[in-house]
């Protein structure tokens, strides 16, 4: 007896109540048809989700001392940058697309789950080596789809109910999930083409309620045995999914573009009303929170400017009293806000030129704040020599206030917004 017959008598002949019994899914939309659509569908956008997250990590400059967000730094190599000649709001838009696709994405996800739910609970669940390989397939490509969504809606609303690093769990995970989708569809294209060959790529679309049928019967299982009787046409059932996602798009995209936009993000975690003052726009961290108090920003700090052994105290007065520079710069954050406001500050070039550093140097900018990621940081040259990259000391004509980063804060075009370091205690040139 060999080791797959052996298996087959370990695994009862009838199945178990409930989603495992053939009669339990009884729907009359579900066939390959549908499941085909709705993944050809979730294509170029899985596609650019991928593409824009992996501009959002590279975008961190992960080969600069402390800037990855993964254990390792170089584990796929940076081949794009947002240049910095480009807008400021370049990562904005990026980024804005990732989350604000992967949101809208969610129906679409669900109906592509619902649509081959049936085939999940198949009975008996291996019948051979290669149909233990398929499930296999599919437990990583369903789990993997589920953490990666999970995880990036509640880092969109700062919501962390794990204690490991979202970074590295959302990054990993995506390539996890990319792998097992690009098997998936390339193993299920045949189906896919042989169910538009039959059925027609739109035609099904056509039929109303009164002519929706059932497909013919199919290998996979998905088509009920049993159909009940349709209570939703296919073109209906699309367009509930259609509608939720554009409705989760609205409720949400304003926090990317902002201005009166703002008010309709419903889903937006750091509000939608900020008031009229000066600093009255978004804040990721508060400076009690950070554990930044008046005693370490008041008249005793110094800024730390250094390169090799030449080290200048600079204090705000100082700072203040260096030639000025004017930049209306967009700042962004990971999980898909944005805000632009018009900032006052010292060039980083001319902070540059001020120590004797090179061109070629990375500047490592470290905060204040106590504890708490991003503290340290690292800018790359092309990033420091950008002409709207500053040190700033305010903020639509008033001073920074403790929580935009009193007594100054980097800011930096395109740059994701962990990287504006507030609370800017030192900055040091090093080769890079």
């Amino acid at each position: 007896m060999n080791t797959l017959t052996r298996a087959r008598k370990l695994v009862p002949t009838n199945p178990p109540p409930g989603p495992f019994r053939p009669g339990f899914w009884r729907s009359p939309l579900r066939g390959p048809w549908l499941t085909s659509f709705l993944g050809t569908l979730l294509v170029p956008g899985i596609v650019l989700m991928l593409l824009t997250g992996l501009i959002s990590q590279w975008s961190y400059y992960p080969t600069l001392g402390r800037n990855a967000t993964t254990p390792v730094a170089d584990s796929i190599p940076p081949l794009f940058h947002l240049p910095v000649s480009w807008p400021s709001w370049d990562y904005a838009v990026t980024q804005g697309i990732h989350v604000n696709l992967g949101l809208a994405l969610v129906p679409l996800v669900l109906a592509k789950l619902w649509s081959v739910i049936p085939r999940l609970f198949k009975w008996p669940a291996v019948e051979s080596p290669a149909a233990a390989v398929e499930r296999l397939s599919l437990l990583v490509l369903v789990s993997s789809v589920l953490v990666e969504f999970f995880t990036g809606v509640a880092d969109a609303e700062y919501w962390y109910p794990w204690h490991f690093s979202f970074y590295t769990i959302h990054y990993y995970g995506a390539w996890v999930f990319f792998s097992a989708f690009a098997l998936h569809f390339a193993i299920k294209l045949p189906t896919v083409r042989r169910a538009y060959r039959t059925r027609g790529l739109l035609k099904p679309l056509r039929d109303d309620l009164k002519h929706t049928r059932p497909e013919p019967p199919d290998p996979d299982g998905l088509v009920a045995a049993r159909p009940d009787a349709p209570t939703i046409s296919r073109r209906g059932l699309l367009a509930m999914v259609g509608g939720g996602s554009l409705a989760v798009l609205l409720v949400n995209v304003g926090e990317t573009i902002g201005g009166p936009l703002r008010r309709t993000a419903l889903l937006g975690a750091r509000g939608r009303v900020f008031g009229t003052g000066p600093n009255d726009f978004q804040i990721t961290t508060t400076a009690v929170s950070a554990g930044v108090t008046g005693a370490v920003t008041g008249t005793a700090w110094r800024l730390s400017l250094a390169y090799d052994t030449h080290i200048v105290s600079l204090s705000r007065a100082q700072l203040m009293a260096m030639p000025q520079h004017h930049a209306t710069l967009t700042l962004t954050c990971v999980e898909g806000w944005s805000t632009t406001q018009h900032w006052t500050g010292v060039r980083l070039a001319d902070l540059r030129d001020l120590v004797g550093a090179k061109a070629t140097d990375v500047l490592k900018v470290s905060s204040i704040q106590p504890s708490g990621p991003f503290r340290h940081v690292a800018l790359a040259p092309q990033q420091v020599a950008a002409s709207d990259a500053l040190l700033a000391l305010c903020v639509n004509g008033v001073d920074l206030s403790p929580d935009h980063g009193y007594p100054a804060r980097v800011i930096v075009p395109g740059a994701p917004g962990v990287h504006n370091t507030k609370w800017v205690g030192s900055m040091r040139f090093v080769p890079a």
